[in-house]
C-alpha cells in the first residue's frame, strides 16, 4: 500500500540536522534531530565545521531508521540553509575549509571593491544584489586562503559548493548544485537557469571548481557506506523554498513569511525585482524545460536578535517571550524602546551594509520586559517591512501572511504579528514545514503522489485599530532611519 511507503527528508539547518519520516499518505511518522555547532572565531565571522554537517546528516537518518524498523523508504529528499558555502577535495572528499555561514560577513569590506557598473552588473545577471550573504565573495574568500593563484582549482583539485552540493556530492560523488540553491550563489544567470561566464571571471572563479547546475527533481544514488546505501534521491530545495512549496502545494498561496534565525519573505513572481525595490529575483525551484521564478525578502537578524538579547540577560527564549507578553497583552506598544538588529548591516528591504545595530528609548525606567517586547517587535516588523515591498514589487495585494518556522508555535507572537501588519496570519500546522515541503516535492517528481492533505492551518485576525499599528511602524521607520545614518558616507 502507498500509505506504507516514505520520503526520508533531510532538513540540514542552521543549528540542526533534522531528519522526517513522510508518508505518502501525508502523514509525518517520524523526526530526528541531530544538533550541529556554530562557531564565531572573530567579529562578524560565522562558520560550520563541514564533516559535522554530513555526519549529523547521517546520523538523524540512522535515528529514523533505527525508531521505525520495517518502514519502506521509497527515497530521499534534502533540504538545507542557503548561501553558505565551503571547498573540498574531489578526489577524497575531505573538506578543504570551514564551511561559511550564510550569516557571514568576513567578505563585507571587499563590497567596497565593486565599481558600481559591476554592481549594477551583477544584480542585472543575477537578480541579486551584492553582499556578503551571498556565496560568491564566499568562495572567493575561500579560495584566496587555499588557492590564491587559482592553479589548483583550475587543475581540478578543489570542489566548490553550497550545502546542497556538499551532501550530495558526500552521499553520491556527484558534483552537482540544486537550481534554486545555484541561484543563492550570485553566479547563476536567471536567463541562461546556468553559470554566467562574465561573473565568474569577475569574482576570479574557475568554472571547472563549480557544481553542474542541475534541476530540483535531478535524480541519484546514494553510493555512500550505510543505512542509506542504494537509496535514490528524489528530490532537493532549499529550505526557504521548500517551505514555500508546501504553502503552495497545500493552499495555492503564494506567498509566504518563515520565522527562524533570520527570515525569509517570498513571493512566486516572475516579475524581476528593481534595483530600488527593496527585494531580490531568485529560483524557486526547477524541473527539466521549466523554471519557477520568485522574488525574495531576506532578514538577517530575526530570531537570533532574541538569542542575542538572551545571552545578554542570562534568559532563555521562552523566558524572553513572557517577558514581553507582560509588557503588552494585547499584542503592542508605543515603541518607547526600539532595537534595531544591523549587527551586520540590514538586509531587505534596505541593504545597507553600512546600517549598524542600536537599541533606542531607553530611560532609567527601562527593564527586561521593555527590551524583550522590543525584541520580538523587531522580528514583526521587518518582516512586514519585507511583505508592504511585495506588495508593490508584484502589484497584488498580501491580503493573508502565510507563516512557519519555530517561532510560530507562540500564539501571542502570531497575534503581534496580525496586529502590527494589519493582515490576517496563517500559520502552518506542521513543525517540519521545509523537511515535508522537499519530501511533497520529491515524490510528486518520481511519480509516487500528487496530493498533499494538511492539518487546517491556524489563523489570527488583528485586533488593534489600524492607527495604533501605523503608528508603532512610524516609529520603527525612524529608528531605522538612524540606524542607516551614517555621517562619513555623506
Amino acid at each position: 500500500m502507498a500509505s506504507s511507503r516514505c520520503i526520508l527528508a533531510l532538513d540540514q539547518g542552521t543549528s540542526s540536522t533534522k531528519g522526517v519520516l513522510f508518508g505518502l499518505d501525508s502523514v509525518v511518522r517520524g523526526v530526528a534531530s541531530v544538533p550541529v555547532d556554530l562557531q564565531s572565531p572573530h567579529a562578524g565571522w560565522v562558520q560550520q565545521d563541514p564533516e559535522q554537517i554530513y555526519q549529523s546528516a547521517l546520523a538523524a537518518a540512522e535515528q529514523l531508521l533505527e525508531a521505525n524498523p520495517g518502514v519502506e523508504v521509497a527515497g530521499l529528499a534534502i533540504t538545507n540553509q542557503r548561501e553558505s558555502a565551503l571547498a573540498w577535495d574531489p578526489e577524497t572528499g575531505k573538506p578543504l575549509s570551514a564551511m561559511l555561514g550564510w550569516q557571514d560577513r568576513r567578505t563585507a569590506d571587499r563590497v567596497a571593491e565593486f565599481t558600481d557598473a559591476q554592481r549594477a552588473r551583477i544584480r542585472e545577471i543575477t537578480g541579486l544584489p551584492l553582499d556578503p550573504m551571498f556565496s560568491a565573495l564566499k568562495f572567493a574568500w575561500i579560495l584566496d586562503q587555499i588557492d590564491p593563484d587559482r592553479s589548483l582549482a583550475r587543475a581540478g583539485k578543489i570542489a566548490l559548493g553550497t550545502v546542497d552540493s556538499w551532501l550530495v556530492y558526500r552521499l553520491t560523488c556527484e558534483h552537482v548544485v540544486e537550481v534554486g540553491n545555484a541561484s543563492r550563489t550570485q553566479l547563476l544567470s536567471l536567463e541562461t537557469g546556468d553559470w554566467s561566464e562574465e561573473l565568474l571571471e569577475l569574482f576570479n572563479l574557475p568554472a571547472i571548481a563549480l557544481p553542474a547546475v542541475v534541476g530540483s527533481d535531478h535524480q541519484t544514488e546514494v553510493c555512500a557506506e550505510g543505512a542509506l546505501k542504494g537509496l535514490p534521491i528524489l528530490g532537493v530545495l532549499a529550505d526557504s523554498h521548500a517551505a514555500l512549496f508546501a504553502h503552495y502545494a497545500s493552499s495555492g498561496s503564494a506567498v509566504k513569511a518563515t520565522f527562524g534565525t533570520g527570515s525569509s519573505v517570498m513571493a512566486l513572481s516572475n516579475v524581476i525585482a528593481a534595483e530600488d525595490s527593496g527585494l531580490v529575483s531568485t529560483v524557486a525551484w526547477g524541473t527539466e524545460g521549466h523554471v519557477v521564478k520568485a522574488v525574495e525578502g531576506n532578514i538577517l537578524s530575526s530570531g537570533s536578535t532574541v538569542v542575542w538579547l538572551g545571552e545578554l540577560l542570562g534568559k532563555s527564549a521562552g523566558e524572553l517571550a513572557v517577558l514581553a507578553e507582560s509588557r503588552a497583552p494585547e499584542g503592542v506598544s508605543s515603541g518607547a524602546v526600539n532595537i534595531v538588529p544591523a549587527f551586520g548591516g540590514l538586509g531587505a528591504p534596505w541593504w545597507d551594509v553600512n546600517a549598524k545595530a542600536l537599541v533606542e528609548g531607553m530611560t532609567l525606567g527601562t527593564d527586561a520586559a521593555d527590551l524583550s517586547l522590543s525584541a520580538f517587535e523587531a522580528i514583526c516588523l521587518q518582516i512586514e517591512d519585507v511583505l508592504a515591498a511585495v506588495e508593490t514589487v508584484t502589484g497584488q495585494p498580501v491580503p493573508v501572511a502565510n507563516l512557519d518556522g519555530g517561532p510560530t508555535a507562540n500564539h501571542w507572537l502570531m497575534q503581534l504579528m496580525a496586529n502590527l501588519s494589519q493582515r490576517r496570519v496563517s500559520v502552518s500546522a506542521i513543525a517540519e514545514l521545509s523537511a515535508v515541503g522537499v519530501a511533497v516535492f520529491a515524490a510528486r517528481a518520481a511519480g509516487l503522489a500528487s496530493e498533499l492533505n494538511l492539518a487546517a492551518n491556524e489563523n489570527y485576525q488583528p485586533k488593534v485599530e489600524a492607527s495604533m499599528a501605523n503608528a508603532r511602524k512610524t516609529n520603527w521607520d525612524a529608528a531605522v532611519a538612524r540606524a542607516r545614518f551614517n555621517p562619513s558616507s555623506k
